[in-house]
């Protein structure tokens, strides 16, 4: 992002042009596969859910990234959640081609057999959300990919015996600004303010 000529404000503020402020986003891995080739793996930053129904989410790559092919022709793929133990490989997916380089292979990494999908997902990631594409829409650098979520698959120790999904033990990862960080500590569930003051509120 260009920072030439900033705007200063008797506010304290700081005008830039347009850029991609918005941060932290999630960093994922996303699978997919042609027939008969070795399945690839794609570090995307510009990820996120959509739509609660249907579960939709929505990831954007550029049309030059290998994935970008065989995500357009297959028509689904997988997005993975890493951890703080696969920075290094999260890191190493994104800059290297899978044209040329079987990532798997290359990273030690584990092919999850998906349920609803043709591509696998990670086996060490502790969450595989199995999502086939309903829409593509061209946008510019990047073509947005909205997919409908067909299956979740989770690593069971993440599970409490009360059924939830407890991902504070999964040491999850974010990216902000061409760096990565690990999530911080809990703050609260969605709707604590409200909650403790015994009211609801309709947004």
């Amino acid at each position: 992002m260009s920072r030439s000529k900033p705007m200063r404000r008797n506010d304290g503020k700081i005008f830039w042009k347009p850029g991609t402020m918005l941060a932290p986003v999630p960093v994922v891995l996303v699978t997919c596969q042609e027939p008969d080739k070795a399945p690839n793996i794609i570090t995307v930053a510009w990820a996120g859910t959509v739509c609660t129904e249907p579960p939709v989410i929505a990831i954007a790559l550029r049309p030059e990234r290998h994935s970008y092919g065989i995500i357009r022709e297959r028509g689904e793929f997988v997005v993975n959640l890493p951890t703080v133990q696969l920075v290094d490989k999260t890191d190493w997916c994104g800059v290297v081609s899978g044209r040329t380089v079987d990532k798997f292979a290359r990273t030690g990494l584990t092919p999850l057999p998906s349920r609803t999908v043709r591509s696998p997902g990670i086996v060490e990631c502790p969450v595989n959300i199995e999502c086939k594409v309903r829409q593509q829409i061209a946008l510019g650098s990047h073509v947005l990919f909205l997919a409908e979520v067909m299956g979740v698959q989770v690593t069971s120790s993440l599970v409490t015996k009360s059924g939830k999904l407890a991902l504070d033990r999964a040491g999850l990862i974010a990216f902000a600004h061409g760096a990565y960080y690990s999530l911080g500590k809990y703050l609260g569930h969605f709707g604590f303010s409200v909650r403790k003051q015994g009211k609801a509120r309709n947004y």
